[in-house]
C-alpha cells in the first residue's frame, strides 16, 4: 500500500519505520525460500547456495542497495559462504565480518545513519535479546518474554541514535512492534511473490490484494499508536540527549537481566531502579502539567497564547468560548501537548498564514478539529492537497483576502493581507495572512505571519491598519528583514515572538529586538519563556510566562504583571 506523508510520520513516531525498509529478516526470508526450494529439488549443497545467492542478488537489485540492504545482504552472503564451506558461523561473527567488509568497500557508509541503525539493531538482537528474554521470563510466560525482548532490545540500542534525528521517545514503540511483527514476514513473502508473478497480471493483482491485508495491519498499528495519550515523550536534543537515553537504556537492561549474586551487581540494580524511578516521576509530572493539571497552571482568563512549539508559529486566541489557532508549528507532538494543556479539543477557526513547514508541519494534530480554515494563497500542488485534506476532514476552507471579516465568539477578526490577485506577492512569506483581532476580551492585536520588509511597507501604505495595537505578533520569528517604521506606526505595547531555542537562523535578530525596545515594546519570546499568555484588555494588559526570561532580556515590568 502507498506510504503517505502522514503514515510515514506515524511509522517513525511508533518505532515501526524499520518495516518500511529492507532488513536482515527480509533477506533471510528470500534466501531461505530459494535455499529451501533447491533443497526440495534434492539439489546438492553448491546448487542450494547458488540459488540462495542468486535470489539475494535479485532481491537487492529489486529494492535498490540502500545502506541497510547492503549490510543485510553482506551478512546473508557471508552466511551462504559458510554453508558452502561447511563452517556455519555465529551471528555476531557474521555481523562483525559483514560490517568490516562493507566499510572497507565503501568507507562513506561509516557516516550513514541508516547503516548505523541497521548494524546496531542487528547487534542488539544477537547479543541482548536472549538475555533480556531470560530475565523477563521470571515475571512473564516464556513466549511473551521472548516476543517483548526482540523489539525492546532493538529500541534500547537504537534509541540514542534516533534521538539525534527526532528528540522524542516513543512510549508505545515496543508494543507496536510486538503487534506488527507477525504481519511483516507475510507481507514480505506475498509482496515478493507479486513481483515474481508480474508477467501474469491476474495472479500478480491477486497477490497484491492479499499483501494489502498485512500491510494494512502494520499501518493501522502505527496510526493508532501515535494517537494514544503521551505517545511520544519529549527528550533533550543532540548528543546530550543521546547519552542520557543510553544511560536510561543501560539502567533498563541492568534491571531486566537475570540476577547475578554479586554485591556490585546488586548496587548497580539499586542505582538503576532509583534512576528510572526519578525519570518516571519527572515524566509523569510533565505529562500531568500538559494534560489534566495543565489548565490549572495557566491564567484562566487568557486571551492570546503562544504555544512553545520550537522554531515555528502556533498562536491561540480565545473570546468567550470560541478559540482560533494561527498556524500549527513544525511538529504535531508539541502542538498537541499545548492544546491539551489549554484544554482545547475543537477549533472554531484555524488560520494557515502560509505553507512553510514551520507553520503547517503540526497540522496532523488539528486537521480534524477545525470548523473553518482561513488560508493564504497556495503556491504548489502540495499546498492544494493540504487544503483538500482539511476540506475532506469536514472543515469549511476559505481563501483569505484583505477586507474579509468574521467573528470569533464576541471578538471580530479582519484580514488585512494578502490583497486579492496581488501579483507582487503571489504566495509564500510575503503573502502571509495578516489578521487584526479585537473586542470580546481580546486586546487590539495584529498577527503578521512571516511578512518581509517589502510586504510590511506595502501593508503600511495600504491604509488598512487601525493603530494603536496593544499586541503585535512580530513577523518571521524576529528576523532582521523588518520595516522599522511599521512597528513605530503600530504603537504596540507587547511584542510576541514565537521562536525556537538555539535555532540555526539566529532568530530573533539583535537589530529587531533593538528596534522593538526603542519603540517601547515589551518583548515576550517562547525560546526564553516557554508558553506565553496575554490577559486583560487594551487598557491594562498582563503577560504571563511559563518561565522567567533572563534578566535584562526585556522590560522587567512585563514579567507576569501589569504593563
Amino acid at each position: 500500500m502507498g506510504v503517505t506523508s502522514e503514515l510515514d510520520a506515524a511509522m517513525k513516531a511508533s518505532s515501526l519505520s524499520h518495516l518500511t525498509a529492507v532488513s536482515g529478516a527480509n533477506c533471510a526470508i528470500v534466501v531461505g525460500l530459494a535455499f529451501g526450494a533447491a533443497a526440495l529439488c534434492r539439489a546438492r549443497r553448491s546448487v542450494r547456495v547458488a540459488a540462495g545467492v542468486g535470489a539475494l542478488a535479485g532481491f537487492v537489485l529489486l529494492v535498490t542497495p540502500e545502506p541497510s540492504v547492503v549490510r543485510a545482504a553482506a551478512m546473508a552472503g557471508i552466511a551462504m559462504l559458510g554453508v558452502l564451506l561447511g563452517r556455519v558461523g555465529a551471528g555476531v561473527s557474521l555481523l562483525a565480518l559483514a560490517v568490516v567488509a562493507v566499510l572497507v568497500a565503501d568507507p562513506w557508509l561509516a557516516v550513514s545513519m541508516g547503516f548505523a541503525l541497521s548494524a546496531a539493531a542487528t547487534g542488539a538482537l544477537l547479543v541482548l535479546a536472549a538475555p533480556l528474554a531470560r530475565g523477563m521470563a521470571r515475571m512473564l510466560p516464556e513466549a511473551i518474554a521472548l516476543g517483548l525482548a526482540v523489539p525492546l532490545a532493538a529500541q534500547l540500542v537504537c534509541g540514542p541514535l534516533l534521538i539525534l534525528i527526532n528528540p522524542t521517545v516513543p512510549l508505545y514503540g515496543v508494543a507496536a512492534n510486538l503487534l506488527a511483527a507477525p504481519a511483516a514476514p507475510i507481507a514480505t513473502v506475498l509482496g515478493l511473490a507479486a513481483c515474481v508473478a508480474a508477467p501474469i497480471p491476474v495472479l500478480a493483482s491477486g497477490l497484491v490484494a492479499l499483501t494489502w491485508l498485512p500491510a494494512a495491519w502494520i499501518s493501522g498499528t502505527a496510526l493508532v499508536s501515535v494517537q494514544l495519550p503521551s505517545a511520544a515523550l519529549p527528550w533533550p536534543e543532540g548528543w546530550v540527549g543521546a547519552l542520557a537515553l543510553a544511560v536510561v537504556g543501560a539502567a533498563v537492561v541492568v534491571l531486566l537481566l537475570p540476577r547475578i549474586e554479586h554485591r556490585s551487581w546488586q548496587a548497580a540494580r539499586v542505582s538503576a531502579a532509583v534512576l528510572l524511578a526519578v525519570l518516571v516521576g519527572v515524566q509523569t509530572g510533565t505529562a500531568a502539567l500538559r494534560t489534566a493539571v495543565g489548565t490549572l497552571t495557566i491564567p484562566g482568563d487568557w486571551a492570546i497564547a503562544l504555544c512553545d512549539v520550537g522554531q515555528g508559529d502556533a498562536i491561540l486566541i480565545k473570546s468567550s468560548a470560541a478559540v482560533a489557532l494561527i498556524d500549527t508549528g513544525p511538529d504535531p507532538v508539541p502542538l498537541r501537548a499545548c492544546l491539551d494543556r489549554f484544554g482545547i479539543h475543537r477549533l472554531d477557526l484555524l488560520v494557515l498564514t502560509h505553507y512553510d513547514q514551520d507553520h503547517i508541519g503540526g497540522l496532523a494534530a488539528v486537521d480534524d478539529r477545525a470548523d473553518v480554515v482561513l488560508h493564504g494563497p497556495p503556491g504548489s500542488a502540495a499546498d492544494e492537497r493540504t487544503l483538500a485534506r482539511l476540506n475532506a476532514a469536514g472543515a469549511r476552507v476559505i481563501a483569505a483576502t484583505a477586507g474579509m471579516t468574521g467573528t470569533l465568539g464576541a471578538a471580530t477578526w479582519t484580514v488585512l493581507w494578502p490583497r486579492a490577485d496581488d501579483r507582487a506577492f503571489p504566495s509564500g512569506n510575503e503573502a502571509s495572512v495578516v489578521l487584526d483581532v479585537r473586542g470580546g476580551g481580546v486586546p487590539a492585536s495584529l498577527f503578521l505571519g512571516d511578512m518581509d520588509a517589502a510586504a510590511q511597507r506595502a501593508l503600511r501604505a495600504s491604509g488598512v491598519l487601525r493603530p494603536p495595537y496593544a499586541v503585535v505578533k512580530v513577523a518571521h520569528h524576529g528576523s532582521a528583514d523588518q520595516d522599522a517604521e511599521l512597528y513605530r506606526t503600530l504603537g504596540g505595547a507587547v511584542a510576541l515572538i514565537s521562536v525556537g531555542a538555539g535555532n540555526d537562523y539566529g532568530h530573533p535578530r539583535a537589530e529587531t529586538l533593538a528596534l522593538l525596545q526603542a519603540d517601547g515594546y515589551t518583548i515576550a519570546r517562547t525560546d526564553q519563556s516557554g508558553v506565553v499568555a496575554v490577559t486583560g484588555d487594551s487598557d491594562r494588559l498582563e503577560v504571563w510566562r511559563e518561565r522567567s526570561p533572563p534578566v535584562g532580556s526585556d522590560r522587567p515590568s512585563a514579567v507576569g504583571g501589569a504593563l
